[in-house]
């Protein structure tokens, strides 16, 4: 079992060898606009713009836009994006009362990305994914991580801009 790496730097420039997931949590209503994927944007057009189709067909590539699904997107080669649906809504607090950030799809996700990883031989790379504008407790998603990738011999990477 791997340990996670923390470490200070951008999410969008991966740190080591070999190939390299980038997985970050997008919302289920096609908003686009906030948080961390405004840094990927700056760095590539694709993973916005497959975004943005998926949610408007609401299928592609044979995967449903719905909470826990994953959309992999090569940028470069040996670097891939992963949007992970893992947020209901944008509002802090929802009509229900709970944040956005729904703990379930993000487990269903990663171990998604865990089938990805593990064929591609890749190591996965993000930002505290769901703990941000999600509003979920890193505790929790943090121990979601070690579960579903960690545990498996992944090799992650989470970042830390300060």
């Amino acid at each position: 079992m791997h340990k996670l790496q923390y470490r200070i730097g951008d999410a969008t420039e991966p740190q080591g060898t070999g190939v390299k997931i980038i997985l970050h949590c997008v919302n289920d209503v096609g908003a686009w606009g906030a948080g961390f994927v405004l840094a990927l944007s700056q760095r590539w057009r694709e993973p916005e713009g497959k975004y943005r189709r998926w949610h408007q067909a609401g299928e592609l590539d044979g995967v449903p836009f719905a909470l826990g699904q994953v959309q992999m997107i090569k940028v470069v080669s040996g670097v891939f994006v992963a949007n992970l649906i893992g947020q209901h809504g944008l509002r802090r607090r929802g009509d229900d009362g709970l944040p956005p950030v729904r703990y379930e799809a993000i487990r269903q996700g990663l171990a998604r990305v865990r089938q990805q990883a593990l064929m591609l031989k890749a190591s996965v790379h993000m930002p505290r994914i769901g703990a941000g504008l999600a509003g979920g407790d890193w505790r929790e998603i943090e121990q979601i991580i070690l579960d579903e990738l960690a545990a498996h011999d992944l090799a992650v990477t989470i970042y830390d801009l300060r």
